[in-house]
């Protein structure tokens, strides 16, 4: 495909488009979740289906996905290529179970909330919203170790 330089953006137009710091498009890309043409001066251009793209990084983030998890969802798709219509139902779908348990997890919080006093035991068999029925020491990991059940 024959690229016109006028239909190329710079990082600084991209980044005021899109919201967003340079910087966080230059990680971006160092992730591969973005592409930029070079220019002879070295210079970054982006395609202007990069704003789709972004705005699907930026969907992800915004409900608590990692940018590795994006990544992964992003595998196969070309870097210079915003999603589909038909890619971004996919890509949804996939991230339906983690998102369904990230709810199920805050609901915990929000209804277990008033239990907690704070102590930050995090192993005690009382203590509901971080630890029910102390499975941290359950699996040899007692002590205050982890804010959700998922984390690692």
């Amino acid at each position: 495909m024959s690229l016109n330089a006028r239909d190329l953006l710079s990082i600084g137009e991209v980044a005021r488009r899109a919201g967003i710091a340079p910087s966080a498009l230059r990680h971006y890309e160092s992730l591969g979740l973005i592409a930029s043409h070079r220019t002879a001066g070295d210079r970054r251009r982006y395609e202007r289906s990069v704003l789709r793209r972004i705005a699907t990084i930026r969907a992800g983030q915004r409900v608590g996905l990692s940018l590795d998890e994006i990544r992964a969802t992003f595998a196969g798709l070309e870097p210079h290529q915003a999603p589909t219509r038909q890619q971004w139902r996919r890509i949804s779908a996939r991230w339906q179970p983690a998102l369904t348990q990230r709810i199920r997890e805050l609901e915990q919080v929000r209804d277990n909330l008033s239990n907690c006093v704070g102590c930050g035991c995090l192993s005690m068999r009382q203590c509901a919203l971080f630890n029910p029925d102390d499975g941290l020491a359950a699996s040899g990991r007692a002590g205050a170790r982890r804010l959700f059940p998922s984390d690692d």
